[in-house]
């Protein structure tokens, strides 16, 4: 039975019809409940999304999943609809969500979409002692420190797969059908399952760390000492494997930890401006000059369940496995204890490094702020409110983003609800999103090179029959 110290856990994956959680839109949810010992708990759900008017599905990924509008048109429900299902299902009380990089994907998906559809984007992480999970980093520090009982596959260079699809190939679990979202649900739940079998220490002590509360306490217990950190930002050849020195909180992300990377030599962050560093944090490697050392900067989220634990996890046998060269990182120690200025001078980065704020309403998750007490009780009210009355809803917003946002909820979900001036709008919206000179160039460009593989003609050319439709 769960109970108070056992919740159930929500296994789920998307398919999207693109990469960016914030500009595209989800096509396939599927996931299926366990228990604390990943025992099957619950009936598998697996559902799929109507694609909205406004929307242009990019063709890679229907390469990918294999699904095309068409199919999803046919088997969704809209958008409004399939996020208020998923909602329901992640916000049963003690509910852990998990899934297989889920917090960098997965969650961004969720949130967006809630965000789209007037549902709280952030309640069912936390409300009724509800948290969320990750096993990606798991396994990452599963072969850092922990490999053995596992069989890991090996890219051309030498270096880890990390790819679901590869680890379930290499340790002889079940995956049917890579990128349908209900095996890979099947597929992730096979592997923690082969981890907390072999390694049940550090899976529980992973599983401790989505609670962001036990996350704050290892860094701040013994503040500035050097913590061990596993992170896909860290080179697979290295083993994901580092050693961190917490500097400062975040000047405005009160979730956020800024962190030197002991790894790497920190002499930028004592010798350049502020406005230096920020110039150089954002230059990709390929485009510094010889002579310029990348910045060792990163953030720890405590909300989003890093893997951190005490430098005894870095023993001198893992530290040569993965080539740690411990006495550059202990120098590089020394040198920061040095200059107890950069706590301020990296929160002054941190403060400086204003990206370009988006204009977009669907964009504005982040960037927007939250929502008013006032404007959340009437953004419940359209959620309540059915298709057919909304036009008649006249409410007042304190947020400028809302008005627009609902136009949008409105044409995307229930067409049908507009009058002839807000159909007519809604078109001239609808071509301004679909008028992408280079999304036709690239699909012409697929389709001329996947010309002798019939089955990716056959879901290139169903997504132009879609296109001509529109």
């Amino acid at each position: 039975m769960a109970s108070a110290l056992q919740p159930t856990l929500f296994w789920h994956d998307y398919e999207t019809f693109g990469v960016s959680p914030a500009k595209d839109r989800p096509s396939q949810f599927a996931g299926i409940r366990t228990d604390y010992d990943l025992n099957i708990i619950g009936e598998p759900e697996n559902f799929y999304c109507k694609q909205a008017t406004d929307y242009l599905p990019k063709p890679e990924a229907i390469l990918v999943t294999g699904i095309t509008p068409q199919l999803a048109n046919l088997k969704g429900m809209v958008e409004s609809e399939f996020m208020g299902r998923i909602n329901t299902i992640f916000s049963q009380p003690n509910t852990c969500v998990v899934g297989y990089n889920s917090l960098r994907f997965d969650d961004e998906v969720s949130r967006y979409g809630f965000y789209r559809n007037f549902i709280d984007p952030y309640a069912r992480e936390w409300q009724n002692g509800n948290t969320r999970w990750d096993i990606i980093d798991l396994v990452r520090a599963c072969y850092a420190f922990r490999p053995e009982g596992i069989n890991w596959p090996l890219k051309e260079d030498g270096s880890p797969s990390f790819k679901l699809e590869q680890l379930t190939q290499a340790n002889g679990l079940s995956h049917e059908q890579a990128h349908d979202a209900m095996s890979d649900v099947y597929a992730t739940i096979a592997i923690a399952k082969l981890i907390k079998e072999k390694q049940p220490k550090l899976y529980d002590y992973y599983f401790n760390l989505r609670n962001k509360n036990k996350v704050a306490e290892l860094i701040q217990g013994d503040f500035m000492q050097p913590l061990v950190h596993v992170s896909s930002k860290i080179s697979a050849a290295k083993g994901c494997v580092t050693l961190i020195a917490p500097v400062a909180p975040h000047p405005s992300n009160k979730n956020a930890m800024i962190c030197i990377n002991l790894a790497m030599d920190i002499s930028p962050l004592i010798d350049l401006s502020v406005e230096d560093i920020v110039e150089r944090m954002y230059t990709s490697l390929a485009d510094l000059a010889p002579d310029e050392l990348p910045i060792p900067l990163k953030q720890i989220h405590v909300n989003k369940c890093p893997f951190i634990g005490t430098p005894k996890l870095l023993t001198e046998e893992v530290a040569a496995r993965h080539q740690f060269d411990m006495d550059f990182a202990r120098q590089q120690y020394k040198l920061f204890k040095q200059h107890p200025e950069l706590r301020e001078k990296m929160q002054a980065v941190f403060e400086a490094n204003n990206h370009p704020a988006a204009t977009d309403p669907d964009l504005m998750l982040y960037s927007g702020g939250f929502f008013s007490r006032a404007d959340k009780a009437k953004m419940e009210m359209i959620r309540n409110t059915k298709a057919e009355n909304l036009a008649a809803l006249n409410l007042e917003f304190d947020d400028p983003r809302i008005e627009q946002m609902l136009f949008r909820y409105r044409g995307r979900n229930y067409p049908e609800t507009l009058s002839h001036d807000e159909s007519l709008r809604w078109r001239e919206f609808c071509q301004q999103r679909l008028s992408d000179a280079d999304y036709v160039i690239n699909l012409e460009n697929l389709l001329e090179e996947t010309s002798d593989n019939e089955h990716k003609q056959k879901l290139l050319k169903a997504l132009c029959m879609y296109l001509q439709a529109l």
